[in-house]
């Protein structure tokens, strides 16, 4: 048997067979290992993408549940995606919390068993894999200001009654697009020719009383002069009118500055400041950013038709209305939150004047090329406005320049023009929509 056993091993001869037999087991135990891997990974995939879905979907109803409502509803929205019966001991935790905006975080985990690696050697039972998904609202903050034309033609087609209509809605958009105070801040600046300040505001250190209040309030001993300068030439006696008297109006700062948001001050003999003007169709006044959502609905529904147009005025105070600077103060941001300022600006026709130039025959500020000259002082102010960062949506109503608005724009897809008035609570919503959207995170 010694010499049987001796010979064997010094037997050279068809040596593959034992070899491939010592050496099956552990090839055997990567293909099975590579297989149940592949199974693992395959879960893994099947549970993001239902962790994915359910965190959208739950995001919406996170912030009016309470924990263990929203948990017991993100199980079972998420146990109606998830469909892998060799997904084993499937745990679901879900966190919300609200410390820089809106977050909803969710994680999954689960055990895949082993069909081939259990084998001796290798003795793994299981493979765990995991999965995670979050969704964030709101740590992104709003302030939006509403540039509205008041003008006379809104009164036609019944543009003016939907433009409230539309514009209460959105804000019942932005309203419910704010998990807390604060989250979205909304202006409100009607305009015509000019934008109604406030009479409130007499005593503000940003206006100058100059002679377009001079023009309209006066008085002079000698009847027959009508400025200060002449009056008291010829050895009258000017006295100015009360300032009480004032109805609020504004109209442009003097050049470059009427499409700025330049700080106003006593500089340069108080050019950036604003003059006031006893404009007979003043607008309703404006209303600075505010959350107080009823307030801002009575604002709007206080709107009326009235006046002829210098859009350039109403985007510029809109733009200001967004400044953390005076006039309006907007509110300090806080470093923890992305803030985002827009522009919604809406007119249903062209400029036709300012405080220098007419495109209406009898006005004593006729230019026979007064279009180009009024059109060029609003591209310049929307140029401005951008270039600080504003993002711009232009809406036009039925008439108007397209190119000027289209321009203005801070995009293509911010640009509206709409046909008939009814259309304007779509292109409202449609904005509403933008805003509010929701993104995932992870």
């Amino acid at each position: 048997m010694f010499r049987k056993v001796l010979h064997f091993l010094a037997d050279r001869r068809a040596s593959i067979a034992p070899i491939f037999a010592f050496s099956l087991v552990p090839a055997m135990g990567m293909i099975g290992a590579a297989v149940d891997y592949t199974r693992a990974s395959n879960v893994r995939s099947a549970m993001q993408a239902a962790l994915d879905s359910t965190t959208l979907a739950m995001a919406q109803s996170a912030p009016a549940m309470n924990e263990a409502a929203l948990k017991t509803a993100a199980s079972n929205f998420f146990n109606a995606q998830f469909h892998r019966s060799d997904a084993k001991n499937v745990q679901l935790d879900t966190k919300y919390n609200t410390t820089n905006g809106s977050q909803l975080v969710m994680s999954a985990s689960a055990n895949v068993p082993a069909r081939f690696m259990v084998i001796p050697g290798l003795n793994i039972n299981s493979i765990p894999v995991s999965a995670e998904s979050t969704t964030t609202w709101g740590n992104t903050r709003l302030r939006v200001s509403l540039v509205l034309d008041n003008t006379g033609s809104m009164a036609s087609s019944g543009k003016m009654d939907a433009l409230k209509a539309a514009a209460k809605g959105l804000l019942d958009q932005l309203k419910t697009a704010a998990s807390n105070d604060g989250d979205v801040y909304v202006s409100v600046i009607p305009f015509a020719k000019d934008v109604n300040v406030g009479s409130g505001n007499k005593d503000a250190a940003w206006l100058t009383w100059g002679d377009d209040w001079d023009k309209t309030k006066y008085s002079c001993s000698k009847s027959r002069y009508t400025d200060k300068r002449s009056c008291q030439n010829n050895g009258g006696t000017w006295t100015a009118a009360n300032h009480d008297q004032w109805t609020g109006c504004v109209t442009d700062r003097d050049q470059p500055y009427d499409t700025t948001n330049a700080v106003p001050s006593d500089a340069n003999g108080g050019i950036t400041r604003f003059p006031v003007e006893q404009y007979a169709d003043c607008p309703v006044a404006m209303m600075p950013l505010s959350y107080n959502w009823d307030a801002l609905k009575t604002k709007i529904d206080a709107m009326t038709p009235t006046g002829t147009t210098n859009t350039t005025v109403g985007l510029e105070w809109g733009w200001l209305s967004l400044s953390q600077t005076a006039p309006l103060n907007a509110p300090a941001e806080d470093p923890n939150f992305q803030y985002k300022r827009i522009i919604i600006f809406l007119t249903d026709g062209d400029n036709t004047e300012n405080r220098w130039w007419s495109t209406f025959s009898d006005s004593p500020n006729y230019t026979y090329n007064a279009q180009s000259k009024i059109d060029a002082r609003m591209s310049a102010a929307c140029t401005n406005a951008k270039s600080d960062g504003v993002l711009v949506y232009t809406i036009l109503v039925m008439q108007g320049s397209e190119n000027l608005l289209k321009n203005c724009a801070s995009s293509a897809g911010m640009y509206f023009k709409i046909t008939q008035s009814n259309q304007l609570v779509t292109v409202f919503n449609q904005i509403g929509t933008q805003m509010s959207r929701l993104r995932v995170a992870k």
